[in-house]
């Protein structure tokens, strides 16, 4: 049995062609590595999958099969290619937002295989509000955050100042941590912080590291980044 080429298939490939193309854009547009191309592609292979589901499913009239086992494997599948967009950077997760954004991509492609059309545009319309709208409500709300101090100093030095001045600045102290090396003669404080800011980025740094300078505690290294 062969796929009756119709007007119906060439408007549903289309439509998931263009949702997912206009999803993957966003994505483009802040430099992701899953963009225009990927969601594209990825929306419409759903979408061509879903339309060989129940042609695949009626070639046996002895023995038919299952249309929805073609589109079951779909939302597994996608998982692995969602996978590849999540990257470690350090002590960071990058890409998750763009994994969840592949796997919408194929939902989209199999809403308009399936013919439901206002409902693929709907999840397309949800889906743009979380990416474009959310991220500056995020920005206006307080959130907790973690940093971790870290301070080398010389060997005999002590750190209660330090703690004193870091819940000074209106942020709580975790935990903290000594190691000492006695063979470089240093003391290696760390401060686990939790801080509560609004945005992506926290004021505290600066102040805290300025605070800590002028305790003439003569540190050898300072470093700060997020936990």
């Amino acid at each position: 049995m062969t796929m009756i080429f119709s007007l119906d298939l060439m408007i549903a490939l289309t439509a998931a062609a263009v949702l997912g193309g206009l999803l993957g854009l966003e994505r483009e547009i802040h430099g992701r590595p899953a963009g225009l191309r990927t969601h594209l592609l990825v929306s419409l292979g759903a979408a061509a999958f879903m339309l060989m589901s129940p042609l695949v499913a009626s070639m046996s009239q002895s023995m038919p099969g299952d249309p929805g086992r073609i589109a079951a494997q779909i939302v597994t599948g996608i998982g692995f290619l969602g996978a590849g967009a999540i990257v470690k950077e350090g002590v960071n997760i990058r890409g998750l937002t763009t994994a969840a954004c592949l796997w919408v991509a194929a939902s989209i492609g199999m809403a308009c295989g399936a013919g439901l059309f206002a409902e693929a545009v709907l999840i397309f319309a949800l889906a743009m509000v979380a990416l474009v709208l959310l991220p500056y409500v995020e920005s206006k709300l307080k959130k907790h955050s973690y940093r971790v101090l870290g301070i080398t100093l010389p060997i005999n030095s002590d750190i209660s100042s330090i703690l004193e001045t870091i819940q000074a600045k209106d942020v709580l102290v975790v935990r903290s941590d000594l190691e000492r090396d006695y063979t470089k003669s240093i003391l290696t404080a760390t401060f686990v912080i939790r801080l509560y800011h609004k945005g992506g980025t926290d004021k505290h740094e600066h102040g805290i590291i300025k605070a800590i300078e002028r305790l003439d505690l003569q540190p050898k290294g300072i470093t700060w980044r997020p936990r």
